[in-house]
Parts: C-alpha cells; sequence; structure tokens
C-alpha cells in the first residue's frame, strides 16, 4: 500500500515513519513532485486537516493523509491553537513561538496545556479522521533537545520529561501525533 502524508516537515515525516507498518510506504510531497504551498485557510485544526488531504486528492490523485496539530493552552484561551506553527509570525519560527509562549504565561500559575491532532485519511474515495490529545502544561523554560515545535516546553501529564527530552520511541507511546497515527494504522490493517 502506498500513502502520501501531506506534510513538508521533515520531522513529522519521520515521527510517523517510525509508527508505520513496513507494509506501507509513505510518499512525501517531494515524492509526487508537489513543490506548492497547499492552503490551510480554515479556523479548526480538524478543518485544515482535511483541506490539505482534499489538495492532494484532488491535484494528485493519491490515497492520501494530512494532519493538523495545534497546541491549545488554557490560560491563553486555547492560545496558540490552529496558529501554532506561526504563532509568532509567518515565518515559523519555533523559538519565537516558544518565547510567545513563554512572555504571555508569565506570573500565570495556571500553565495547564495540550496538544491536539487530526489526521485527515482519503482513501478509496473515502474521508476518515482520526484525532489524538497528550495533556500537560507548560514549562518554565525550554529543556531537552530532542522533538521539535513546543516540544522543549511541554511536559506531559505523568511525566517528569518535556517532549524534547523523551526518545522518539517514548514521545510516540503518548503524544497527540502518535494517537491518532495508532488510529490511522488500526484503520489502514483493516482496510
Amino acid at each position: 500500500m502506498k500513502l502520501v502524508f501531506a506534510t513538508n516537515n521533515l520531522n513529522k515525516l519521520k515521527e510517523v515513519q517510525a509508527l508505520v507498518p513496513s507494509h506501507i510506504t509513505l510518499l512525501s510531497l517531494s515524492d509526487i513532485g508537489c513543490t506548492e504551498d497547499i492552503p490551510e485557510t480554515s479556523p479548526t485544526i480538524e478543518g485544515n486537516a482535511i483541506q490539505k488531504a482534499a489538495y492532494i486528492k484532488e491535484h494528485y490523485n493519491y490515497d492520501c493523509f494530512a494532519d493538523d496539530t495545534g497546541l491549545e493552552i488554557e490560560a491563553l484561551n486555547g492560545e496558540p491553537g490552529v496558529y501554532s506553527a506561526r504563532y509568532a509570525g509567518k515565518e515559523k519560527d519555533a523559538n519565537a513561538n516558544m518565547q510567545k509562549v513563554l512572555k504571555n504565561l508569565e506570573g500565570n500559575q495556571n500553565r495547564s496545556a495540550y496538544f491536539k491532532t487530526v489526521i485527515a485519511l482519503y482513501i478509496q474515495g473515502e474521508l476518515r479522521t482520526f484525532t489524538g490529545v497528550c495533556e500537560g502544561v507548560i514549562t518554565k523554560q525550554k529543556t531537552g533537545d530532542k522533538g521539535f515545535g513546543y516540544d522543549p516546553i511541554f511536559l506531559p501529564n505523568g511525566f517528569d520529561k518535556t517532549f524534547a527530552e523523551l526518545s522518539l520511541k517514548e514521545k510516540n507511546k503518548i503524544s497527540h501525533r502518535g494517537l491518532a497515527v495508532q488510529q490511522l494504522i488500526t484503520y489502514l490493517l483493516n482496510v
């Protein structure tokens, strides 16, 4: 089985490839010659995932899936949410994004947050979605050098290490993306 994973984020691709069984071949956007920016104009994480998968299906006619992920912080009324990648600007600078979160939470004792990933799958003419959520708190400083995005400031509930301190294997067991991908794989094994 061949599936396109509609992402240009090589870190996401690596995380997902580590989870997918060997009989499923993942193709990247560059593998299918897709170099354009896929629109992400929905006001919701689910809407963006569906929009990206639909774009690949419509323009390239591959069975495919896309994800969208957001970090939602309770004390910031759900920010950065759907704007997580570009919270500090359209440059999508992870360090600037983390600095903005830490600055906006200064002095705030409520640091509850969660990551949410929605995967939209187009296969055999049908659309399916899978959702993974990981709850935790925002730390007061960056810790760890693994992972990407907000990983150095996200401490998952029940752990004493940030996502950026966990191995990829440990992170994939509990992370929002790992949980959504597990649902995707379970579905694909029964197609």
